[in-house]
């Protein structure tokens, strides 16, 4: 029942109409029995700043934040956690006691995933991540922290994967952490993993963001997309009948992870992901 007392809490990017994240915590929280809902709240760029100033003004407990914002929204926030401020980008704030600070689960929570669904550990792995934004970001520091073998960034934006690489190297100086300066023309055969990190697949005349060549048959496809959950990359990988995962597994745990940190109790996973799996169907 929604009233006086109930908490609010929500999610901001551009777009976010798509999202999936409140059906998954309306229906923890229902289920936990806390009097609280979560939102959607599209917000331009340029409006960040005031949104955040907004979130505190009006005691909004706590937020998700989504592309283009991770990176974006930190100068606006009381306090980063260590782990968020060496990635360079937050997923998710709290506010606590008048003070807005700022967490990453991106990371963690892709790597639940790909344990739990793929039933792949990171340990000894290579990696190659198209991408350099937020979601990239936490997903190399975590992945190069439980012990990947080799992570390699390629981004349009070329500076963008040249200061992600510089960035973690400073934590990880004993870690392969390499550049790419164009896409894999010819094959991928030295990566055990692919993972799509960017938004290109998100529409319906997106393209396949790279070569059909380059795939090999043990090559592991991820992408962080999971509306449609079918993009043109995972559509491809299938059909070369490659082991994929889409980005509703990294949703469904970065959401855990992060409403743990509103709630301080432990998630109700297993409704979360029924509340994911159901709102899937009805697109379809």
């Amino acid at each position: 029942m929604i009233d006086a007392h109930t908490k609010l809490f929500g999610l901001i990017g551009y777009p976010v109409r798509h999202s999936l994240s409140p059906m998954m915590h309306n229906a923890a929280f229902q289920s936990a029995r806390i009097n609280a809902l979560y939102l959607a709240f599209e917000i331009l760029p340029e409006n960040l700043k005031d949104a955040l100033s907004g979130m505190k003004a009006l005691g909004i407990s706590g937020l998700n934040v989504t592309i283009p914002h991770k990176e974006a929204c930190i100068p606006f926030l009381d306090e980063v956690y260590p782990t968020a401020k060496i990635i360079g980008a937050v997923n998710t704030i709290v506010l606590k006691e008048g003070k807005l600070i700022g967490y990453n689960t991106d990371g963690k929570g892709f790597i639940q995933a790909l344990e739990k669904i793929l039933r792949i550990k990171p340990r000894g792995k290579r990696f190659f991540i198209l991408g350099a934004g937020g979601a990239a970001r936490a997903i190399g520091f975590n992945l190069v922290k439980e012990g990947a073998k080799e992570v390699t960034f390629y981004d349009i934006a070329r500076s963008k994967a040249e200061n992600l690489v510089i960035d973690l190297r400073v934590h990880f100086p004993n870690a392969k952490l390499e550049l790419a300066t164009s896409l894999p023309s010819s094959s991928l055969k030295e990566f055990d993993c692919l993972i799509n990190a960017t938004p290109v697949g998100m529409r319906k005349n997106d393209p396949l963001i790279i070569e059909p060549k380059v795939f090999h048959p043990k090559l592991v496809v991820c992408d962080l997309i999971y509306n449609p959950p079918q993009t043109p990359l995972l559509k491809f990988a299938k059909s070369k009948r490659l082991k994929t995962m889409n980005g509703l597994g990294m949703l469904l745990y970065q959401g855990v992870l992060s409403w743990e940190l509103w709630t301080g109790k432990k998630a109700p996973v297993l409704v979360m992901r029924k509340a994911l799996e159901k709102a899937i169907a009805r697109q379809k």
